[in-house]
């Protein structure tokens, strides 16, 4: 009897999981344990700490526009080697130490996406879109799990620095796959910080004129909202913090805030 194939699973991680040696340790246990279940994980990192910290070690300043990362291209060789090179490469040594197969990858491999720049006045920032799942579709039939950087590359060649958060979106869609954003918080908590276990869209439209999810938030909210009203499927945001919900996301169960469609 064949088994059920199960929907590939996207994890977004944030850079902040970098800095944490117990909370990589911690989380890829959980990839473990859910790809000897059959669950076939993709994990999309950023790393914005590192790259700050490559940036102040190189001399260099970062400069934001409405709350977004300018990428000036004299900066991208630092930030590739912070995302593409020493973020991939850490994860990857914590995911082979748990015992998981990997594949450190980036946005611009095998042709995943279309990239394009995003806004001139940003720099070298793209925007993404859907290509070719052909090599994912290759790795995860491998029982492997692909971890990958948003680095992308536009039809010119030009490298580009892709929001982490959206790069996850892409790759979700790119699969038809179940999009989990993990971060340093347990979800989206309301006035008082209690967790919310439930939005759709005009809930996240009030709480963000009432200023309840603001900033890196309500990137986060925005990406998962479009993904879950995209697929037709609801999105969770949760921790990698919280070894209560890894375990919870293990077993199959919803953890942390579902953005509903």
């Amino acid at each position: 009897m064949q088994s059920v194939k199960k929907t590939p699973m996207v994890l977004k991680v944030g850079g902040a999981l970098l800095q944490c040696e117990m909370g990589m340790a911690r989380l890829m246990d959980t990839a473990a344990r859910m790809i000897a279940n059959g669950q076939p994980l993709i994990m999309v990192h950023g790393g914005g700490y590192l790259v700050e910290e490559q940036l102040t070690a190189n001399g260099m300043v970062t400069e934001k526009l409405d709350g977004l990362r300018v990428t000036p291209e004299a900066q991208m060789p630092v930030i590739v080697g912070a995302l593409a090179g020493t973020s991939n490469k850490l994860l990857q040594a914590a995911a082979i130490k748990a015992g998981v197969t990997c594949v450190g990858m980036s946005l611009s491999d095998a042709n995943l996406v279309h990239a394009n720049i995003k806004d001139e006045r940003l720099g070298l920032v793209g925007e993404v879109t859907p290509k070719d799942a052909t090599y994912l579709d290759f790795i995860l039939s491998q029982g492997w799990m692909p971890i990958v950087s948003s680095i992308a590359a536009n039809a010119n060649g030009q490298l580009l620095n892709v929001n982490a958060d959206q790069a996850a979106t892409v790759l979700a869609k790119l699969v038809s796959g179940e999009l989990v954003l993990l971060s340093d918080v347990s979800g989206v908590l309301d006035g008082k910080g209690q967790l919310i276990a439930h939005l759709n869209e005009a809930d996240i439209i009030e709480l963000t004129k009432q200023g309840v999810i603001e900033k890196g938030m309500k990137v986060k909210v925005e990406a998962a909202l479009e993904v879950a009203q995209a697929m037709g499927r609801a999105v969770q945001i949760a921790s990698w913090r919280d070894a209560e919900q890894l375990n919870a996301l293990s077993q199959g169960e919803s953890v942390g805030t579902q953005i509903q469609p």
